[in-house]
């Protein structure tokens, strides 16, 4: 069976190629850009919806970098938490890291690192870091205790959290020292350089 991601790792489809590189899956990678891929016809024909990340086994096509990652996860165990109880907390985490921390995480990066500085609205990074403060306490108390999220052992709820917010620590994670730490141990894993060497 061939598997084949489509999006470049400067998208949402780095947790996916993260995810493959972990679980050292064979992969055929097709780096489409996200701006342009929802005028691809050819990929169109693959994923109507034209977004990254989308994933294909064969005729099996799956797009929604969570829902891809999961469903990796659980297929090739290696990640996918052993209870059933964690499984659920696994998902949970998913979850609230896509509704209530990723885009205010992109907004803050956004105006602090990637736009063309002449684009940059200091006012906007300040604003997304204040409302950035609840999730990150939350997170950063889930992990005052433990190195890592469930089971005493990075998951698929690691990566997935981390993926939306991996730009490299510093001071901007002062605040939230166990979220530091924690995010520092994620991305000197192997499988995620190796990821960020990718197009």
């Amino acid at each position: 069976m061939m598997t084949t991601i489509f999006g470049t790792s400067k998208s949402r489809a780095f947790r996916v190629l993260w995810m493959a590189k972990e679980l050292d899956i064979a992969l055929e990678h097709q780096p489409i850009d996200w701006r342009t891929c929802g005028k691809d016809t050819d990929y169109l024909a693959i994923n109507p919806a034209g977004s990254i990340p989308c994933l294909r086994e064969d005729d099996f096509v799956l797009a929604e970098s969570m829902a891809i990652n999961l469903y990796l996860a659980k297929k090739h165990s290696k990640l996918w938490p052993l209870e059933e109880r964690d499984q659920a907390v696994a998902l949970q985490w998913s979850f609230w890291v896509a509704t209530c921390l990723e885009e205010l995480y992109i907004r803050w990066a956004d105006h602090q690192h990637w736009l063309p500085r002449p684009l940059r609205k200091p006012e906007l990074a300040t604003a997304a870091m204040n409302d950035l403060e609840r999730p990150l306490t939350r997170l950063d108390a889930a992990l005052s205790n433990r190195p890592w999220l469930l089971e005493g052992r990075f998951t698929v709820a690691d990566l997935n959290v981390a993926s939306a917010i991996c730009f490299p620590s510093g001071a901007h994670l002062a605040r939230w020292p166990h979220v530091s730490v924690w995010l520092s141990s994620c991305v000197q894993r192997p499988a995620y350089r190796d990821t960020a060497r990718l197009p």
